[in-house]
């Protein structure tokens, strides 16, 4: 069990004092007194102790005179005694109103720091930083208020998500295969067959559409899933993909999201090779990212995405591949992966060239 931390006594003062005056180092005065180095240090420091050449920043001044215990004891006692100052972000004052205000207009937290660095500069009562905005949101009591000012938000989460980094807490996905021994040819981006994959969310994440796009010719086809889980995603991956010519399903690059954790199961029923982009690396497969961009205007986030039947993905699909490509040389996915079955010009005059 933790022990639980307590503030330094009188008697503990007065041996920091005594060690001190002995010439006993920070470290060696916490172990003396069975007590941190940083509670060591802090409390010489907010007693006089730091070297007045050093800079300090904010905080409770220091005392003059060197670090003496009986004074230490008189002034923690003074402040622990002394009332916490308010919080600047509350419900009431000008910089609570503002932040409601611009959330009502759809910024985040951070664009409402910067907006307000920008307009009030040097007037620090008007600055606050994002961090100090949504802790000031989710620090609220439950009731009416706190759940209007979250539902500002742009995702509206009961709760901050953990900021912490380190291990994915995505879960583990069995033999992945990285990008990094991915083979030359598919960089090269000359033969047709190679795919980059993803899944666009709806809303609340109840929902999803899987998305592939051929690296060579922009090519996109599109997947109902009835979820997020891996076993949908093989399911729907594998119908579209199984519509595809052998030759022309050679291998699929995916993020590490844990929808493609069955990769082994949807390589077996396509003869698809399955290779895994870095984490937080959506440049490793940027052609998919810019495509789910575009997708956006048929399917915009928060929209619900189960509607959609498999042939209505299909006619999104087609829309994507008869558009002309500046990166094409102002050709089209569709006539550069179905040459033999797709002509461009008989399309424009009969579906998109005004009569002359």
């Amino acid at each position: 069990m933790t022990k639980n931390y307590q503030h330094l006594c009188l008697d503990e003062r007065v041996h920091i004092q005594w060690l001190l005056e002995q010439r006993f180092t920070v470290r060696a005065i916490a172990r003396t007194v069975n007590r941190a180095p940083s509670t060591i240090c802090q409390e010489l420091t907010r007693n006089g102790w730091a070297q007045p050449s050093l800079p300090r920043g904010r905080g409770r001044p220091v005392v003059a005179g060197g670090y003496r215990a009986v004074q230490a004891q008189q002034r923690a006692v003074v402040e622990a005694r002394q009332a916490r100052k308010p919080p600047r972000l509350r419900p009431g004052t000008w910089l609570w109103d503002q932040m409601r205000l611009l959330l009502g207009k759809g910024h985040s937290p951070e664009q409402i720091a910067g907006i307000l660095r920008r307009m009030h500069p040097g007037e620090p009562d008007r600055n606050v930083s994002h961090e100090t905005i949504y802790t000031a949101i989710y620090a609220m009591p439950r009731g009416e208020l706190r759940t209007e000012v979250i539902g500002l938000l742009r995702q509206a989460r009961r709760a901050r998500k953990p900021r912490a980094r380190g291990e994915d807490r995505r879960g583990k996905i069995p033999d992945m295969v990285s990008i990094h021994v991915r083979p030359p040819e598919i960089d090269e981006r000359v033969v047709p067959g190679h795919w980059e994959g993803d899944t666009i969310k709806g809303a609340r994440n109840a929902s999803a559409v899987g998305t592939l796009v051929e690296r060579t010719t922009l090519f996109v086809t599109l997947a109902k899933l009835a979820d997020g889980t891996a076993d949908s995603a093989v399911s729907g991956f594998g119908r579209v993909l199984n519509r595809i010519d052998a030759q022309k399903r050679l291998s699929m690059t995916y993020d590490q999201g844990k929808e493609m954790a069955a990769h082994a199961k949807l390589s077996e029923r396509t003869g698809i090779k399955v290779y895994f982009a870095d984490p937080h690396s959506p440049w490793q497969r940027g052609i998919n990212e810019n495509t789910n961009g575009l997708l956006r205007q048929y399917m915009p986030k928060g929209a619900d995405l189960s509607v959609l039947s498999q042939d209505d993905l299909d006619d999104i699909a087609f829309d994507l591949n008869v558009r002309p490509r500046k990166s094409l040389g102002w050709k089209c996915p569709l006539e550069l992966f179905m040459p033999e079955s797709f002509n461009y010009e008989s399309y424009y005059r009969k579906n998109v060239a005004l009569p002359t």
